[in-house]
């Protein structure tokens, strides 16, 4: 969101707390298996822009619906989140601005905001380990194109990282192999949706290198199993995208080699990201959400302003 905000500042030459009072604004245009889209639909009902979102058809229909409560379009695309990515880049060639989340330029200044605003947590944790005087060992990060684990990797460079992907849409660990980029083929069909993406982020991608982490790859009943434990035994509603972490920490646990390589022990101190709730965890108040997306923003934008007052349509 704050990304999509900072590029039509950055493209229109206005600060963001007047953008919303400008009637000109680009579209807004991206690709997503659902959150990220989510994001930018946020952003531009914030600013007044209108949005258009690429869904490939393995997107649940109850996520393409929160983003047109948004006011945004959806467009859906035949195929895998990488058909809808370069549908979505086509598409901003001809009008509007592309506000991906993944990038084949390694210095692609809005993936580089899309980095940042992920950074938000690992500042957030970082205070909390201080205040309670705890070390993270360990950190299992779940990854679609590699921006959250990139993220967290820069912001708590003292703990391993493990790299969790499906089996069934692993383009991280193969990238990182080979040293650069690679499309993976196929349906890349995985229960943990927000996971399935056949192609690594290259500015992600640069800053995992850096950091030589260990790639985790899980079954699908191993990211159904987790799921379920978050739930029964941490009341912890996610989705098999959201669990995928602690996935890949039951995989590695249960293997001695895998332990060993990792360095994994009992006196290791581990960190899990749910990154998302079950959509059906709760009932969701659009009001609500649009408040705490704005004062979310507002963190970013101090000069926004208070953000109280009824939002555009």
């Amino acid at each position: 969101m704050t990304a999509a905000l900072s590029a039509l500042a950055r493209i229109t030459g206005t600060p963001v707390a007047q953008l919303r009072m400008r009637g000109d604004l680009p579209r807004l245009i991206c690709a997503s298996d659902g959150n990220h889209g989510l994001a930018i639909a946020a952003a531009a009902h914030i600013a007044g822009a209108a949005a258009t979102i690429y869904l490939h058809h393995g997107v649940p229909r109850s996520r393409a619906d929160r983003i047109l409560a948004l006011g945004a379009s959806v467009y859906w695309i035949a195929g895998t989140y990488d058909h809808a990515v370069d549908a979505a880049a086509e598409a901003a060639r001809v009008d509007g601005v592309l506000v991906p989340d993944t990038s084949s330029d390694v210095n692609d200044p809005i993936v580089r905001d899309v980095l940042s605003g992920y950074a938000t947590m690992t500042g957030e944790i970082n205070a909390q380990l201080a205040t309670n005087g705890m070390i993270i060992t360990h950190q299992f990060i779940q990854t679609g194109v590699g921006g959250l684990a990139a993220a967290m990797a820069q912001g708590l460079p003292r703990a391993k990282l493990a790299v969790v992907e499906p089996e069934q849409a692993a383009c991280v660990a193969p990238a990182l192999a080979a040293g650069h980029v690679v499309r993976i083929e196929g349906s890349l069909h995985t229960c943990a949706e927000m996971l399935a993406c056949g192609e690594a982020s290259a500015p992600a991608l640069a800053i995992l290198q850096q950091h030589d982490p260990l790639p985790v790859q899980v079954s699908e009943s191993e990211l159904l199993q987790a799921a379920g434990i978050l739930q029964q035994e941490a009341d912890i509603h996610t989705t098999p995208s959201g669990s995928a972490g602690l996935a890949g920490l039951l995989h590695v646990a249960c293997s001695g080699d895998l332990r060993e390589l990792a360095g994994l022990n009992r006196s290791s101190t581990v960190l899990l990201v749910a990154t998302e709730a079950h959509p059906d965890a709760f009932i969701r108040n659009l009001d609500s959400e649009l408040k705490a997306v704005r004062n979310f923003a507002a963190g970013f934008f101090p000069e926004m302003g208070p953000l109280d007052h009824t939002l555009p349509a």
